[in-house]
């Protein structure tokens, strides 16, 4: 089966990088509606720092962010994304969207390739619209017809399936931003039914903001950012949609502009989407702040070596490592490493708290991911770091306490975010593993604010207390996971509500898993 998927596979090849119009955010300073509202917030704040920050801590507030953002916009839109999903709460966004490339915005949007295929390929369709320009980043040889075979076939190419660019940016206007752990669909939204993420984004407006389109700008316009035309035409993309399983004929003869963001049935928008933030109407935090953003070349075969090291994880743990008091680490998959482990060290032989929260065997999205951090586990705890495992099933006060307020009981932690001290903050599209050190790219936001690190205490604080399993290793060596208040039994011995087929077919795997490709 493998030998004729690749033989398949083999027969389709990235076509020669073609012309591609070079562009640039918008300059800095230019006044647009957008802009005039950030200086009007900053002189009200008589903050003599230049950008102001919010934390977009739940479902509602990262959808009615991005939806102000895309509304209020009136020059560009510039999104960098891993994954846009074509799901019913995200549609209303992308008309949005397409409401701001109308009426004359530039749209620009930098989307990973890998999950481009199924009905998410719909999403390609904006690429074909005035006033958007659509890449793909890194984009794989495979044709997104062979579905779930795609990653597959595309082994052939092993090292170019695993460079990913997990970078996540909203911006407006050069002047508004959006940058943290979620990704463009209905479970970062809290409108799955199945199972929500918690996860967590920061909006700025201001100074910063220049700063993330610049990094944008680097992607845009590197040669592994391949225009969605010179990889299909519209018609392939049509076609290639209306063969696709479950695909309906009746709504695959519809025009595109009018369908993409849509589903086929259509599937009803939920009921319950926010409306558009008042930007003017928040509580924002100005503070001194710096991006750290991990450059191109990190994937890109013929420039990697000479690139150096990432910016993003390094630098998180460079900060760690001036801390006097306190770390806490929100990481939804974790495997440390050799290095991030001697920083732990190092940190505990100065008595540094350090505090982790983490997925659960059963509440993560990526069990292969948790095969990595089952081997830096009892090393940790034996180090003194406070380890916490999210449960799968949550109560609704943390639900709904740091971003997954959907219906769904079960949710999968996806907040990364490193805290120094209470005061140093960083919030990005990073994890903290080896994945994210040296295989993808990565964009973190770091803030200076005593009052967004208490902010996120208080978010977290529910989550450890009510939400997540304790972890002890006893003097035997074994481990004891100890349950939140009122949850029986108190304490299990084994990874709690994970199945034992789940257990056992990762043990099978274990032995064909380097850290560094989990």
């Amino acid at each position: 089966m493998l030998a004729v998927v690749l033989a398949l596979a083999g027969c389709g090849s990235l076509p020669p990088p073609g012309p591609r119009t070079v562009s640039q955010a918008l300059p800095a300073g230019t006044v647009t509606p957008l802009g005039k509202v950030a200086g009007a917030l900053r002189k009200q704040s008589g903050s003599r720092h230049d950008t102001g920050f919010l934390l977009l801590d739940s479902a509602d507030s990262a959808f009615s962010s991005r939806l102000a953002l895309t509304q209020q916009a009136s020059r560009t839109l510039d999104l960098q994304y891993y994954a846009i999903h074509n799901d019913p709460g995200t549609s209303v966004l992308l008309a949005a969207i397409r409401e701001a490339a109308a009426r004359g915005v530039r749209v620009r949007i930098l989307l990973d390739d890998l999950h481009t295929k199924g009905e998410d390929a719909e999403v390609l369709q904006l690429a074909f619209l005035p006033n958007i320009e659509m890449r793909l980043f890194n984009p794989l040889p495979a044709g997104r017809s062979l579905g779930k075979l795609r990653a597959l076939s595309a082994l052939q190419d092993f090292s170019r399936l695993q460079h990913r660019m997990h970078n996540k940016l909203f911006l407006a206007d050069n002047v508004a931003g959006i940058v943290g752990g979620r990704n463009l669909g209905d479970a970062y939204f809290g409108q799955a039914d199945d199972s929500n993420y918690i996860d967590l984004d920061v909006l700025a407006i201001g100074g910063l903001v220049p700063a993330m389109s610049r990094s944008f700008d680097r992607y845009w316009n590197h040669p592994l950012a391949y225009p969605v035309e010179q990889l299909m035409s519209s018609k392939d993309l049509k076609v290639m949609m209306a063969v696709r399983p479950g695909a309906s004929g009746a709504r695959n003869q519809r025009d595109s502009a009018d369908t993409v963001g849509t589903a086929e049935a259509p599937k009803p928008v939920p009921a319950d989407l926010p409306d558009a933030m008042a930007l003017q109407q928040v509580s924002w935090t100005w503070a001194p702040s710096a991006l750290l953003a991990d450059a191109p070349a990190k994937l890109s075969p013929e420039e990697r070596d000479a690139a150096g090291s990432d910016q993003v994880v390094s630098g998180l743990l460079g900060l760690m490592q001036l801390s006097r008091n306190a770390v806490l680490i929100v990481t939804p998959y974790f495997v440390p490493g050799p290095q991030m482990m001697e920083v732990f060290a190092g940190l505990r032989k100065r008595n540094i708290r350090i505090v982790v929260l983490t997925n659960s065997l059963a509440s993560s999205d990526a069990p292969l991911a948790h095969i990595g951090y089952e081997r830096y586990r009892k090393d940790l705890l034996k180090l003194g770091v406070e380890v916490y495992e999210m449960r799968a099933l949550q109560p609704q006060s943390t639900r709904s306490a740091f971003g997954s307020s959907g219906k769904a009981k079960q949710a999968s932690l996806h907040a990364k975010l490193v805290l120094v001290d209470g005061n140093w903050l960083g919030i990005g599209s990073m994890n903290l593993d080896l994945r994210s050190q040296l295989q993808n790219s990565e964009v973190a936001v770091l803030i200076r604010s005593r009052l967004l690190g208490m902010l996120i205490r208080e978010r977290v604080a529910p989550i450890l207390n009510e939400g997540a399993w304790r972890l002890e290793l006893t003097p035997e060596g074994k481990l004891l996971w100890h349950a939140p208040a009122g949850v029986e039994p108190a304490v299990r011995r084994g990874e709690p509500d994970a199945s034992a087929t789940l257990q056992f077919l990762l043990k099978l795997a274990a032995p064909f898993a380097p850290d560094e490709m989990l």
